[in-house]
């Protein structure tokens, strides 16, 4: 059930068989959502945390005029909102972009997690901080690349993290996501992502059809964003 949380967390560091234990002994309800549903709303008390284990989910914050930021994409493996064990409330949206299929982490179980397996703690504290590192590089996205190169950037590093879990290659991967929603994670309209959409089909870099995103020439499109990964933190690290 956890297998792509397993592989993103050995992408980094080892992890025992009595940590994997620990890992399956905290995690209990199971639900799926359909696609564009709200499961976490701003404010709302939380009492778990939720590890996305199939699709796509988002965090978002809206505006008074019905626009809509997104702020980070969620691959399967991760913990959509692991910051809530602290934070017991979030201050913007979590939602699904595609079907999924979540499993909660109740708060006391974390708790007891941290306390039994400290470096396990240690761990997912790590995976809180890459969040900030993410959201740091969309920052400078929105705020200082242009359209094309946040474009670039955006389908690069949702290779490299897609990559990690098992499913993306070097040749591409499963997008099942609206042009609108792209548009939404770049702070563009749609009309410009189709516009950019169509540059970068038209140079030979990447193609992005049906859901799935084609890469023609990989280190063509790192350039073009010029995407370097040391943010996501890559390879084995320190036992921790």
């Amino acid at each position: 059930m956890i297998d792509r949380h397993l592989m993103k967390l050995r992408a980094r560091y080892s992890i025992s068989q009595i940590e994997e234990a620990a890992i399956r002994e905290s995690l209990t309800e199971v639900a799926r959502y359909p696609a564009d549903h709200t499961a976490i709303r701003a404010g709302e008390v939380l009492t778990f945390s939720t590890l996305l284990l199939d699709g796509l989910m988002t965090r978002y914050k809206d505006l008074s005029d019905g626009q809509r930021q997104i702020t980070e994409i969620h691959v399967p493996g991760d913990f959509a909102d692991l910051h809530s064990f602290t934070l017991k409330h979030l201050d913007h949206n979590v939602m699904t972009l595609t079907p999924c299929k979540i499993v909660k982490s109740p708060h006391d179980r974390i708790q007891k997690l941290c306390e039994e397996h400290p470096r396990l703690g240690r761990i997912y504290w790590f995976s809180t901080n890459l969040d900030a590192c993410i959201h740091r590089e969309w920052e400078v996205s929105l705020g200082r690349r242009s359209a094309l190169e946040r474009t670039a950037h955006l389908l690069c590093e949702l290779q490299v993290r897609l990559g990690i879990v098992g499913l993306a290659t070097g040749n591409g991967y499963a997008l099942p996501i609206t042009q609108a929603d792209v548009a939404e994670c770049l702070g563009l309209t749609p009309v410009h992502v189709n516009r950019v959409l169509k540059e970068l089909r038209e140079t030979g870099l990447v193609e992005f059809r049906n859901g799935r995103v084609t890469i023609h020439d990989i280190e063509g499109l790192k350039r073009a964003a010029e995407f370097d990964p040391t943010y996501l933190y890559l390879g084995q690290r320190e036992r921790g």
